[in-house]
């Protein structure tokens, strides 16, 4: 599996839960997931599944990338984790390669494996957020690198993590049929808490759960809830947790921490490797609204006030507006949220709104099961193929 990881956790936690997942459905499957991610040893991976660290690229406000070791050239930093990656391929001789969102990786990284895999008949699989950007944004990303062509050309399968009916995320694109007839909609993964949880891990009481999932651009969110707790004193029923996320810059971070602990009923931590117990403890959650955060709240059915992202990426802002659309989730603005009063009153009576199942109880969350249904055809299909040569050669 291959996660590029320039901003943010969401691509590296997808990779994680469909590799847990199949393992747990696979004796004896290996899956190896090469990650930029700079946490990426922060996690806890099961057995049989591990990560092969490539150097780390850091995304900026402005969408231009710089490497995170500012001694090391942008260009040479792309150029160590592309043969990284081949050589990867190479040793490691994959029957899939599940590339996440990027189809040609960061800065067109993964092309060369791509082509060399295609020639080892290994089942090249392109996996695609249920909302990629606005139209208008994709396409002119992806014109300039002639992506949708190379999706056609590589790739044998094109799965969307999420159900059809909530959202294509090649919607307003010119697809060619070809690239269409290989897309599966497989529905949103469903997250579940790790059996050896350690006791203790959540706070006691109840707590609305604040998170801004990498955090990378996450303080203004932060902010905001802060300054909506100190605007109306009723929000001290109501005990908040915040999670700041291992991205958010250090100076950030610091005024935050500072500006928090003059808020009795607030409590800020930086980083939990696992989000989904405080998740499924919360009695609400607050949050920007990635892929994964979104995830969690259906899988927990978590009653939930979305403060979306809306530059650069319109993603968040897309996802937001359709699950408020279908009810299963209460959407702020930024802007919105920067009205402390109304911020505050929409977290007075969150915890009393309908539950994601309560609204929308035909919702379900498939994913992980049609994935390992398509990877046992798979690997049957590739056995059944390495029998009859072997019989051949007999």
């Amino acid at each position: 599996m291959y996660s590029h990881d320039t901003f943010g956790l969401g691509h590296l936690q997808r990779c994680r839960t469909i590799a847990h997942s199949l393992v747990e459905d696979f004796r004896g499957l290996q899956v190896l997931i090469i990650s930029g991610a700079t946490i990426a040893g922060a996690f806890d991976y099961r057995a049989r599944v591990d990560f092969v660290k490539i150097p780390s690229v850091i995304k900026l406000r402005n969408g231009e990338y710089t490497s995170l070791e500012k001694d090391i050239d942008l260009h040479e930093t792309l150029r160590m984790r592309q043969s990284i990656i081949r050589h990867t391929a190479e040793t490691f001789r994959p029957d899939i390669f599940i590339v996440d969102k990027e189809p040609l990786g960061l800065r067109g990284e993964i092309e060369d494996t791509l082509a060399y895999l295609k020639t080892r008949d290994t089942t090249l699989v392109l996996g695609l957020r249920e909302v990629m950007d606005a139209p208008h944004l994709l396409e002119a990303e992806w014109a300039r690198r002639d992506v949708m062509r190379k999706i056609g050309l590589f790739y044998d399968k094109v799965w969307v993590y999420g159900p059809p009916d909530f959202y294509d995320p090649l919607t307003g694109l010119d697809v060619p049929p070809a690239v269409r007839a290989k897309m599966r909609f497989l529905g949103f993964l469903q997250r579940s808490l790790q059996r050896n949880q350690l006791p203790g891990h959540r706070p006691e009481g109840d707590y609305i759960l604040v998170t801004t999932g990498g955090g990378g651009d996450g303080a203004e969110l932060i902010h905001d809830v802060i300054d909506a707790y100190q605007q109306d004193p009723q929000l001290q029923q109501h005990r908040a947790l915040i999670v700041l996320g291992p991205y958010m810059p250090a100076r950030k971070r610091n005024k935050l921490l500072r500006k928090g602990a003059k808020i009795p009923y607030v409590k800020i931590i930086e980083f939990d490797n696992r989000m989904e117990d405080l998740i499924a403890g919360a009695k609400a959650v607050v949050a920007m609204g990635g892929y994964n955060t979104y995830c969690e709240i259906l899988s927990f059915d978590k009653p939930a006030l979305i403060v979306p992202r809306v530059t650069p990426r319109e993603e968040q802002l897309i996802r937001a507006r359709r699950a408020a659309e279908l009810g299963l989730v209460e959407m702020l603005l930024p802007e919105e949220a920067k009205d402390s009063q109304r911020f505050a009153d929409a977290l007075k009576v969150l915890a009393d709104r309908p539950r994601p199942s309560q609204s929308n109880p035909h919702l379900t969350m498939e994913g992980l099961p049609h994935i390992s249904e398509i990877v046992a055809e798979l690997l049957d299909r590739r056995a059944g193929h390495h029998l009859s040569v072997i019989e051949g050669i007999n």
